[in-house]
C-alpha cells in the first residue's frame, strides 16, 4: 500500500524538495520519515516547504548563470601536459582526468570535479585531443589538451581564443 509524502530534501529517482510523491508506506516510515527527507503532506509543511523550494530555484538558477560563464570562458581554453615518452611514441603515464580538472582550477580559479571531465580514451600519446567539460546540468565545454614531449618546448596552460560559447545538450 502507498502513502503520500512530502519531500524536505531531494531524494534520487524520486523528487526534489516541496514535491508531494506516493511511495510504498514501509519505505516512507523506515527511511524516508526517520531521516528527514520527508513529512506528513499537511497544509502548514506545504507552505514551509514552499519557502525553502523558492530559495532553492533561485539559488539554481544563479548556479545555472554561472555556470554559462565558466563555460564560455573554458571553452576554446588549451591546456599543454608534459611528459615522458617510450620509443613508441607512448607515454609513461597517462593525462588523467585529475590532472585535467586541477589545471583548469588552476587557471580559471574555479573548482570542477574529475567526473566532469570526459575524455573518450586514455590520453596515451602525444598530440592534441577534444575533452569535453560538464560544467554543471547539461552545460559543457570543449577544451584541448595537448600532450608534448618533456624536454620539448611546451607554453604550460595556455588560453587560446574563448571566441566559442557554451553547448546546452537537450535534456
Amino acid at each position: 500500500m502507498n502513502v503520500e509524502i512530502l519531500l524536505t530534501k531531494p531524494v534520487e529517482n524520486l523528487g526534489e524538495p516541496g514535491d508531494v510523491v506516493s511511495v510504498k508506506r514501509g519505505f516512507a516510515r523506515n527511511y524516508l520519515l526517520p531521516r528527514g527527507f520527508a513529512v506528513e503532506p499537511t497544509e502548514h509543511n506545504k507552505k514551509s516547504i514552499q519557502k525553502v523550494r523558492e530559495a532553492r530555484l533561485k539559488e539554481l538558477s544563479v548556479r545555472e548563470e554561472q555556470a554559462k560563464v565558466l563555460a564560455k570562458q573554458l571553452s576554446g581554453a588549451a591546456f599543454t601536459f608534459t611528459r615522458k615518452i617510450h620509443d613508441d611514441n607512448k607515454l609513461y603515464s597517462t593525462v588523467r582526468p585529475e590532472e585535467i580538472a586541477e589545471a583548469i582550477s588552476k587557471q580559471f580559479g574555479t573548482t570542477i570535479e574529475r567526473s566532469r571531465v570526459q575524455i573518450s580514451a586514455p590520453i596515451e600519446q602525444l598530440g592534441t585531443y577534444p575533452v569535453v567539460i560538464n560544467v554543471y546540468k547539461g552545460i559543457t565545454a570543449e577544451i584541448k589538451v595537448q600532450v608534448a614531449q618533456e624536454g620539448e618546448k611546451a607554453s604550460g596552460a595556455a588560453l587560446e581564443g574563448a571566441s566559442a560559447g557554451a553547448s546546452k545538450k537537450p535534456e
